[in-house]
């Protein structure tokens, strides 16, 4: 079974650093894009980021430009967000998803539970 578990959220003061985890199993993670996403309530969801295992694409929000990295441990199957220098408007459930190929990613073809980062000002 293929499964992505998000993992890392929680409350953080404004100005702070989290790093959220998403572990991957079930698919050939050196093919696979693996992006980032996020929900605040009442809004849209929107990307954060993707980083591409298969041809090393790397893309960002310009929201989140310059605060988050993201980065991918092949070894572990793992793909992690570094966020940086958080606002309270980063607030918001952080889900990942993997698609085949390279990044931009299209649509997700797999998604993994949320993980909720609240940033208090």
């Amino acid at each position: 079974d293929v499964q992505l578990q998000a993992s890392g959220g929680g409350l953080v003061q404004a100005g702070g650093s989290l790093r959220l985890s998403c572990a991957a199993s079930g698919f050939l993670f050196d093919d696979y894009a693996i992006g980032w996403f996020r929900q605040a309530p009442g809004k849209e969801r929107e990307g954060v980021s993707c980083i591409s295992n298969r041809d090393g694409s790397l893309n960002y929000a310009a929201s989140v430009k310059g605060r988050f990295t993201t980065s991918s441990d092949i070894a572990k199957d793992t793909v992690y967000l570094k966020m940086n220098s958080l606002k309270p408007e980063d607030t918001a459930v952080y889900y990942c998803a993997a698609e085949w190929g390279a990044c931009p990613m299209i649509s997700g073809e797999y998604w993994g539970q949320g993980t909720l980062v609240t940033v208090s000002s």
